[in-house]
């Protein structure tokens, strides 16, 4: 079991030279997604050597410019490459119209299946799942209708422990399916041999959760519970709450306020102003109430192995 988290862009509203606006590439359990696409993705993933190939589901965090302007552009580039494996997009109603407007009034054409999800739900939901790995949103608050996305590992099955078995000559390797599913074991007398006696509890599954634009939100608290990292947009510092209160966005001291409620392992801060020119100034904030934080860098990689 293992996630590894590829910043592609941090910052918030518009490109500069050093800066992008977000996108991340989460790879959790195998399962590979682009979180956000704001303008300057693909070319962050070539420049991170991350294939194309592997995206096949993408998540918008909500309509504004700077968390999709990049997707049309890659959504084409895919055509270009030839591609035919379907796309899933999941994102804000609306985006399924102004996609197939720009992709008419370009008389562009595709090579490949888009599948568009639209969301529209206030309350979390269910929205994607594989043997692997599941996808809810976490409703969030901002100016427009936007959604975290609380990504899960499914848990994996008991491991045998082969020492403990051979002590019970009556179990047999055709039982070991159901020893692995969490099944206590009946002998033929009608005793039960309880499962944890001869089984390993696996890896504890992994989580995490992309909070993206929102005002202060404690209301997320409870879904988000001691998950493993949690990336929670720190858009001002406290010196200009009051603007963080009228745009609807967070402050770093806000995010650690979150992260220490929710018990977090981990808070990771990004979308960055740039009103702010040194950005260890969001770091020294939230570690006043909080300490596992981490400042989010283009071309960062966060890693959690729990193998």
């Amino acid at each position: 079991m293992s996630l590894k988290l590829s910043i592609l862009g941090c910052h918030s509203a518009t490109p500069r030279s050093f800066a992008y606006p977000t996108s991340q590439f989460l790879e959790i359990n195998g399962d590979y997604f682009l979180i956000d696409c704001g303008e300057g993705t693909q070319l962050q993933l070539r420049k991170h050597r991350i294939k194309f190939s592997k995206i096949k589901h993408i998540f918008i965090s909500h309509l504004h410019g700077d968390h999709f302007f990049g997707l049309i552009g890659l959504i084409s580039t895919f055509s270009l490459l030839s591609r035919d494996k379907e796309l899933h997009i999941y994102a804000p109603k609306g985006i399924k119209k102004i996609i197939e407007i720009q992709l008419s009034l370009t008389d562009s054409w595709l090579s490949y299946p888009l599948k568009f999800h639209e969301l529209q739900k206030k309350e979390s939901e269910l929205i994607f799942e594989d043997e692997k790995v599941t996808v809810h949103t976490i409703p969030l608050k901002h100016r427009i209708y936007t959604n975290g996305f609380l990504f899960r590992e499914k848990p994996k099955e008991r491991k045998i422990n082969i020492e403990e078995v051979k002590k019970y000559p009556e179990i047999e390797t055709c039982d070991y399916h159901n020893l692995k599913k969490g099944k206590d074991f009946i002998f033929l007398n009608g005793d039960v041999l309880e499962n944890k006696v001869v089984t390993f509890d696996p890896p504890k599954p992994l989580s995490y959760a992309f909070c993206s634009d929102t005002a202060y939100n404690p209301d997320m608290i409870p879904q988000i519970k001691d998950i493993d990292l949690l990336y929670h947009e720190s858009t001002f510092l406290e010196d200009r709450a009051e603007l963080a209160k009228t745009t609807k966005h967070s402050t770093a001291l806000q995010a650690a306020k979150i992260a220490k409620m929710a018990r977090v392992k981990t808070l990771l801060l990004g979308h960055y102003s740039s009103r702010y020119k040194d950005e260890d100034l969001f770091l020294k904030e939230a570690k006043t109430i909080f300490e596992e934080v981490q400042l989010s860098h283009e071309g960062d990689v966060i890693s959690i192995d729990n193998a």
